[in-house]
């Protein structure tokens, strides 16, 4: 059974055997070690015979019937999701549209979500789709859905009430910040993700934004580079790459993009708990730019993938990173097929950076540190990042800034407006200019 290496969040919508009990090895005699390993196990017999005794008793005894399936794969999921946000279980239907998200087309609404303190957290829209039409924005909570509590529903069952027919309406009760809860009502639709979007800024600078990771997205952004040296009639002086509100999807995916602007060097390593399992991914020779004067857009909706590709390309000095602090999600779940009942998606790794970083709760800093402007400055460094999420991996103390405080992540629609874009096509103007001074 094929196993798929996933590295990013939670796409609600977007649709994101016996397992050996480890413990450390004692030196001793043989026979101590023996007697160790059995008592263990006998430890996990009694607790497995806890688990079967509790499910009898709720089948006989709760008030209402329930359904044996579902209380097994509740069970399981429980378990999963205990031992961190992004591990979970996933039934046979939840299954099917994993393998249909990360193809890139996919029925709903066209939002990127997680759960959070029993709501759904929105991490962002997916452009041109009914919830980015509507004006959803990245931490906006959902909390009733056609006035149905979502509080005591699991993500998937809210999933599963947000899909539906195509055109057909629902209404989604919206949170935001410090406002009164909102009414927003918007039609269903087959979103078809195109995850790479380009066109040329000031005549002379492409601009590509790649908004998730699915199949198609190395080529996709292989195809962009050369239709704007096309339009430029090969006169780009610069490129800028924008990963803001990119919420991550395939490790393979990260690593074609990474390797797309690198001639040679480590791009990512994985560390797994056996070290037989790790791996490193290196470039091969080829520079996609051809050496350009190189950008990348980065904010605190920059997660997984996004931050593998940010930290690829700064560690080895080929871009300058503008921004925000990136979301912190440095660990790599692999998907693994249980026959004839889904699959579970689990918590395998984490990677590391080109110079060793691991960015695990922390995120990658940019190199020049440019907050989103409207009439004021605001700062997404106070979005939730994966610090502040239940059970994360190595945090016990959340960053100082990890404060519950929501703000506005949208990418503005016009350049005019977009202040990051605009202070990264001056750092490339900039460039060309003193490029030019020198060759004089």
């Amino acid at each position: 059974m094929k196993k798929q290496l996933v590295v990013g969040l939670i796409a609600g919508l977007a649709i994101g055997s016996l397992a050996a009990v480890y413990a450390p090895t004692l030196v001793g005699s043989a026979a101590a070690q023996q007697n160790q390993s059995q008592n263990r196990n006998s430890e996990t017999y009694r607790q497995l015979n806890l688990f079967g005794d509790v499910f009898e008793r709720v089948r006989a005894d709760y008030v209402e019937p329930v359904d044996d399936k579902e209380l097994i794969e509740n069970a399981i999921n429980g378990m999963l999701s205990s031992l961190d946000p992004h591990s979970s279980y996933l039934n046979e239907k939840a299954y099917r549209d994993m393998q249909v998200q990360t193809r890139g087309e996919f029925g709903g609404l066209g939002i990127e979500v997680t759960m959070e303190n029993g709501l759904i957290k929105v991490v962002s829209p997916i452009d041109d789709t009914p919830a980015a039409k509507a004006g959803i924005q990245p931490n906006d909570l959902i909390v009733q859905l056609d006035n149905d509590p979502v509080q005591g529903m699991t993500l998937q069952q809210a999933v599963e009430k947000m899909r539906g027919p195509v055109k057909s309406p629902i209404r989604l009760t919206i949170k935001r910040a410090n406002k009164d809860p909102f009414e927003v009502t918007l039609n269903r639709a087959l979103i078809t993700i195109q995850s790479v979007r380009s066109h040329l800024e000031r005549g002379d600078i492409g601009y590509v934004r790649i908004t998730s990771f699915s199949e198609q997205t190395a080529s996709g952004l292989e195809k962009a580079v050369q239709s704007l040296r096309n339009e430029s009639k090969g006169k780009m002086r610069g490129f800028v790459l924008d990963l803001r509100n990119n919420p991550g999807g395939l490790l393979d995916q990260a690593v074609a993009v990474s390797d797309a602007f690198l001639e040679k060097g480590e791009i990512v390593s994985t560390r797994a708990r056996r070290p037989e399992d790790s791996q490193r991914f290196n470039a091969k020779p080829g520079d996609i730019l051809k050496g350009l004067p190189m950008v990348v857009l980065i904010n605190a909706g920059s997660a997984s993938a996004s931050e593998i590709v940010a930290g690829a390309l700064q560690d080895h000095h080929r871009a300058i990173l503008v921004g925000t602090r990136s979301f912190g999600k440095g660990s790599v779940q692999t998907i693994m097929p249980l026959q004839g009942h889904g699959a579970m998606r689990l918590t395998t790794a984490r990677y590391y950076t080109p110079s060793g970083r691991s960015i695990q709760g922390k995120g990658i800093d940019p190199d020049i540190v440019v907050e989103q402007m409207k009439l004021e400055a605001v700062s997404d460094s106070d979005r939730r990042r994966e610090a502040d999420l239940p059970g994360a991996l190595d945090v016990k103390n959340p960053p100082s800034d990890a404060v519950a405080k929501p703000a506005d992540g949208q990418i503005p629609a016009t350049t005019q407006e977009d202040y990051q874009l605009t202070h990264a096509l001056d750092i490339l103007r900039g460039i060309s200019l003193y490029s030019n001074r020198a060759t004089d």
